[in-house]
C-alpha cells in the first residue's frame, strides 16, 4: 500500500512539473534573413541601374535627366512656355507605350489607347505618377523606369516580367480640373 502511495505521489509530483517550451531544431534569426534580403535587393538594384545607365549612354539622340524618385527621363517634345502642369486630383489625358530597355514594344500606344489618369488618385505605374506631374500639355517625354518604380517583383501578370525595367514614352494631351 505504501509502495502504491509513493508511486502515485511521485507520478503526481513529476506530472505537475513546469513544462519547458520546445525550441526549434534550426533556430533562425529573422533579423539575419531581413539583412540578407536587403543586401540582395541592393545588389539587384545596382545591376538594374548599370543596365539602365548603359542603355542611356548608347542613346546619343536624347539627354536624360535623373529624377530624385529613381527614374530617368528625356524630353522628346519640350514646351518652353510657362504653362501649368497637372496637380493632384486633375484629370491628365495621356497616350503612352511601354517597351523593354532595348526598345522592343511590350504594349503599343494603340493597344493602351488614350488614358484619363486622375493624378495621384488612382493606381498607375509609380514613376509615371511622378513623371506626369512634370509635364505640360503637348509635351512628350521618354521615361526609363527601374522595376521597383514600374511593376516590381510581380510584373504585370501578362507581358512584363518580374524585376523588369521598362521604357515608356508619354504625351500629355490635356489637363482637366
Amino acid at each position: 500500500m505504501k509502495i502504491n502511495f509513493l508511486i502515485l505521489a511521485s507520478i503526481l509530483c513529476l506530472g505537475c512539473a513546469k513544462v519547458e517550451p520546445r525550441r526549434p531544431i534550426n533556430p533562425t534569426n529573422s533579423t539575419t534573413i531581413l539583412k540578407e534580403t536587403i543586401e540582395e535587393s541592393i545588389k539587384l538594384n545596382a545591376l538594374e541601374e548599370d543596365k539602365i545607365i548603359d542603355v542611356i549612354k548608347k542613346d546619343s539622340t536624347k539627354t536624360y535627366q535623373v529624377s530624385p524618385n529613381g527614374f530617368w527621363y528625356a524630353y522628346i517634345n519640350k514646351i518652353e512656355e510657362d504653362t501649368p502642369t497637372p496637380k493632384v486630383g486633375d484629370i491628365a489625358t495621356i497616350t503612352y507605350n511601354i517597351t523593354d530597355l532595348q526598345g522592343t514594344v511590350i504594349y503599343s500606344e494603340a493597344e493602351l489607347g488614350t488614358k484619363e489618369y486622375k493624378v495621384d488618385k488612382e493606381d498607375f505605374i509609380s514613376a509615371l505618377q511622378v513623371g506626369i506631374k512634370l509635364m505640360k500639355v503637348g509635351e512628350t517625354i521618354t521615361f526609363v523606369i527601374p522595376s521597383y518604380s514600374a511593376f516590381g517583383i510581380s510584373g504585370d501578370g501578362n507581358k512584363i516580367g518580374i524585376n523588369q525595367s521598362i521604357k515608356s514614352t508619354v504625351t500629355l494631351i490635356n489637363i482637366n480640373k
